[in-house]
């Protein structure tokens, strides 16, 4: 098949409602609604998604192009945990349906500073908007850093958080 005639062929399929092609050409099976994207877009920027999981998002101000939110960060952070790393989240979710993505969030655990149990009691038309706030954003990019055990030391930069008091 050549090249045009895959684009008509995406573009058709687009048409008829089984999936979503934007800008940079990454194809989703999920058809997006605006106004629920535009939710997401909220909802990600309200409840801090963008601090850990945006590259340079609290150094700089949260100005920050959109294309690069939820893309993951390489900046760690430390604690008696070990190191954590704000996850590629468009990555993440590149899997998943939204009814997977629901699900999974309601029940998602992970390290700190995740603040899981925040994204465990969201209502479910927040998730459903923010995960297609996060389809729409393209090219789920490369993952971020994986975690250290406490033990290691981390080759990026890093804020180191105190045990927890006793």
């Amino acid at each position: 098949m050549k090249r045009h005639q895959f684009k008509q062929l995406l573009f058709s399929l687009a048409l008829v409602g089984s999936f979503f092609v934007n800008d940079t050409g990454w194809v989703s099976a999920t058809v997006l609604d605006k106004d629920m994207v535009e939710r997401g877009r909220y909802i990600a920027k309200i409840a801090g998604c963008n601090d850990c999981h945006t590259p340079n998002y609290l150094h700089s101000e949260g100005n920050v192009p959109i294309q690069q939110w939820l893309s993951g960060d390489t900046f760690g952070w430390r604690g008696p945990w070990g190191t954590t790393y704000g996850s590629n989240l468009r990555l993440f979710v590149s899997g998943m349906n939204e009814s997977e993505w629901v699900r999974t969030a309601k029940t998602l655990k992970r390290l700190p500073p995740m603040p899981w149990f925040n994204l465990n009691a969201m209502a479910e038309q927040d998730l459903r908007a923010l995960y297609q706030f996060m389809i729409s954003l393209g090219d789920p990019g490369k993952p971020a850093p994986v975690y250290l055990p406490p033990n290691e030391d981390p080759d990026t930069p890093y804020a180191l958080f105190p045990s927890p008091p006793e």
